[in-house]
C-alpha cells in the first residue's frame, strides 16, 4: 500500500510542479506579483494513513500451514531487515498443534486470522452468531486409500475388505462414507472399517498386516510408505469425491474475525493476495518448502518434499470457494449436523472481495 500511495503522491508532485514552471514564464516573461497567499509549493500534501496494525495468523502444524510458510519466511526476512522489502505488512504467525487452540485464540482476539478445517470454520461461525469469515479454501483432501499390494485398482475392489481407518466421528468417517455409498458400497455391510484412535496407530497396523487396505491423511500416507516400499496409494479420496459429487473436497479454509475484517478490509486483502502467492511458491517449489517445514518445525524436510505434492495445496475464493463449500458442508450436514454447528451456514459466511 505504501507504494501504492508513493507513486500517487509522487505524480501529484510532479503536475504541481509542471503547472508552476508553466506559470513561472508568464507572457511575454512577466513575473507575477505575490498575493501573500501560500501558492501551491508551499503546501506540502498529506499523505493517505497507512495501517500498521500486526495481524496476528495462525495455522496447524501439518498439511493445512505448508501453503504458509514462503509468507512466514518472507515477513521474517521483512521484519529482520526493518521492514524495507516488497512485505510492508506485518505479521505474527503461530503453528499451533490443536485447533483447539486457535479456537481458544480467536474467541479471545489473540488472533485475527487463522487456517483451520472447514467444519470447524462452519461450527465457529454457527457458534458465534457470524463473528467468523471465510476467506478461501486453502487445502482440499489429503485421505488417501493405501495398501499394502496391489489388490485394489478401484473403489469397488474395497467391497468385501477390512479398511484400517483413524478419525470415527470427524471429517475423515464421513468422507469415506460418503464416497463408498455413492458408488453403491455399503459401509455397515459391504466392508469392514476398523477405526483406530490416532492417524499413526492406523499406519502402524497398516504396517504390520499382510495385504492391508487404510485410509489415512498425509503426511502419514508418505511417512509409512518411506519405511515400507510395498506401501503405495491406491486411490485419491479427492478424485473420487468429485466423481460423486461434482464438487471439489474442500477440508481446508482461512478464516477471519469479523470484527477484524470490517476494520482492516484492506490488511485481509493484502494477506490473502500474498498468501495466495505462497501457496503457488508451495507448489511449484517442494524442495525449498521442506526446508521451510523443517526450520518451522511443521514436520521434517524428507517427508515433507515428497508429500507436498500429494497434499493439495489451494487458493481458492469467490463463488468458485462458496460453491464448493456449501457442498461439502451439505454432506457433513447430512451426517452430523453437530459437525458443522447444527446448520448449514448461511451467505454472510462467506467473504467477497
Amino acid at each position: 500500500m505504501r507504494k501504492k500511495w508513493k507513486r500517487v503522491l509522487s505524480l501529484a508532485m510532479a503536475g504541481a510542479l509542471s503547472l508552476l514552471m508553466v506559470a513561472g514564464c508568464g507572457q511575454n516573461g512577466e513575473q507575477s506579483e505575490p498575493s501573500g497567499e501560500p501558492s501551491s509549493s508551499d503546501v506540502s500534501p498529506t499523505p493517505m494513513a497507512v495501517d500498521d496494525t500486526i495481524v496476528r495468523v495462525a495455522a496447524l502444524k501439518g498439511p493445512t500451514g505448508l501453503g504458509m510458510l514462503k509468507l512466514m519466511a518472507n515477513s521474517d526476512a521483512s521484519q529482520t531487515s526493518g521492514g524495507t522489502s516488497s512485505y510492508q505488512q506485518k505479521y505474527r504467525f503461530q503453528l499451533v498443534g490443536q485447533p483447539d487452540e486457535i479456537v481458544s485464540k480467536l474467541s479471545t482476539k489473540e488472533l485475527d486470522i487463522a487456517a483451520v478445517p472447514t467444519n470447524l470454520a462452519a461450527s465457529l461461525y454457527n457458534k458465534t452468531n457470524g463473528e467468523i469469515k471465510i476467506l478461501a479454501v486453502n487445502t482440499l483432501g489429503v485421505l488417501y486409500v493405501v495398501q499394502k499390494g496391489e489388490s485394489v485398482t478401484s473403489i469397488q475392489d474395497l467391497k468385501g475388505k477390512t479398511i484400517i481407518a483413524s478419525g470415527k466421528g470427524t471429517t475423515a468417517q464421513y468422507v469415506l462414507e460418503y464416497v463408498l455409498e455413492k458408488n453403491g458400497i455399503d459401509p455397515e455391510n459391504d466392508v469392514t472399517i476398523d477405526y483406530k484412535t490416532e492417524h499413526s496407530e492406523a499406519a502402524a497396523a497398516l504396517a504390520a498386516a499382510d495385504h492391508a487396505v487404510a485410509v489415512l491423511p498425509q503426511p502419514f500416507v508418505t511417512s509409512v510408505s518411506m519405511k515400507d516400499s510395498s506401501i503405495s496409494i491406491a486411490l485419491d479420496l479427492n478424485k473420487e469425491w468429485e466423481n460423486v459429487s461434482g464438487n471439489k473436497l474442500v477440508m481446508g479454509a482461512i478464516v477471519a474475525r469479523t470484527e477484524f475484517l470490517e476494520e482492516h478490509k484492506g490488511l485481509v486483502d493484502e494477506f490473502l493476495s500474498e498468501y495466495q502467492v505462497s501457496t503457488e511458491y508451495a507448489n511449484t517449489n517442494p524442495d525449498r518448502t521442506a526446508d521451510l517445514s523443517e526450520t518451522y518445525d511443521l514436520m521434517p524436510a524428507a517427508i515433507a518434499e515428497k508429500a507436498i505434492p500429494h497434499c493439495n495445496i489451494v487458493y481458492i475464493d469467490g463463488e468458485e470457494m462458496k460453491t464448493d463449500i456449501h457442498a461439502f458442508l451439505q454432506v457433513l450436514y447430512d451426517f452430523e449436523p453437530k459437525s458443522i454447528g447444527g446448520t448449514v451456514p448461511d451467505e454472510n459466511f462467506y467473504y467477497q472481495k
